[in-house]
């Protein structure tokens, strides 16, 4: 027998020892599996949030007429008699009955103001929201017309803010307003992920904040939420820049996501569009394809979907 094939069993000999040795003791021939944490099996257990998705429950708008003013790109005001056409740096006054335009406002190409993107009426006072976009760094202001002459009458400068104004509006003493950023011609670092809609008092201290869902920006394709106001029902209702879609949201009971009741179809894509207060749950909005202005009667939310 040679010295290696003795050296060979000499050690299988002691390892078969060892074994011996440990089950004798009573100790496992193999290392026992990993207790399991009762707390993290727990967690584990938990039901999960649902995927982000966009709640489609049947509704949809029901077109009424259509005017076809001049320059009203960007949105559409309205008040009692008339309604009143935004362009970037044009608004018409158009007569709500015949659609014939009584008044028209121009500023100057390449001067201080360069896009307006909505507006509202309010006590006589029509209150546009403007930005320097595609200008790098962001700037905001709100530009204000007497309704009566169509003619500026003072202006408030938001500065630098976090974003691009796209709308803003009064209610129950707040200004509310929607910042918008872009994938595309935005602040570098940011996305339209970064969009958010607040409140602020009236020296525009800001008082809440919140974002947009998963759901909704996809489909703002990398731009951002052109139009919104709330409802008299007390939902909030918001437009993105290309799809003939309105989103109802409301503030969420937690966190800081808007929260996504459904989406109403509509015959308008996007941009700024507003509610005509005196005949109910009738809606002005806009059409690039045929740069038309359309009137639209919108369905009541089903009681069913929650409250705001």
């Amino acid at each position: 027998m040679t010295h290696r094939l003795l050296r060979t069993l000499a050690l299988a000999f002691v390892a078969t020892g060892f074994v011996q040795a440990a089950l004798a003791a009573g100790a496992p021939a193999t290392p026992a599996a990993p207790s399991v944490n009762p707390d993290r099996a727990w967690l584990d257990s938990l039901p999960s949030a649902p995927k982000p998705e966009l709640k489609r429950h049947g509704l949809v708008a029901k077109e009424l007429r259509r005017w076809k003013p001049r320059g009203a790109g960007q949105g559409v005001a309205v008040d009692e008699k008339f309604f009143y056409g935004i362009g970037n740096f044009v608004v018409g006054k158009y007569d709500k009955k015949t659609g014939e335009r009584v008044a028209e406002w121009t500023g100057l190409r390449g001067g201080t103001t360069t896009h307006f993107n909505s507006g509202y009426v309010e006590e006589g006072v029509l209150v546009l929201s403007h930005s320097d976009y595609p200008r790098l760094p962001m700037t905001s202001s709100l530009e204000f017309f007497d309704t009566g002459s169509l003619r500026p009458i003072r202006s408030r400068s938001l500065g630098f803010q976090e974003g691009s104004l796209n709308w803003a509006f009064r209610k129950d003493g707040f200004w509310w307003a929607c910042f918008a950023n872009y994938e595309r011609n935005g602040t570098p670092g940011r996305d339209n992920r970064w969009t958010y809609f607040a409140k602020y008092n009236d020296d525009w201290q800001l008082l809440e904040q919140w974002v947009f869902p998963a759901s909704v920006l996809a489909t703002f394709h990398g731009m951002s939420a052109s139009g919104g106001a709330w409802g008299d029902d007390g939902f909030l209702y918001v437009t993105g820049h290309d799809l003939p879609e309105l989103y109802v949201l409301r503030l969420p009971k937690m966190g800081s996501t808007l929260e996504l009741v459904t989406v109403i179809d509509v015959p308008f894509e996007g941009q700024a569009w507003a509610w005509d207060r005196s005949e109910g749950r009738i809606m002005y909005g806009i059409t690039r394809k045929s740069g038309e202005v359309v009137v639209a009667q919108i369905p009541e939310i089903p009681a069913s979907l929650g409250q705001p």
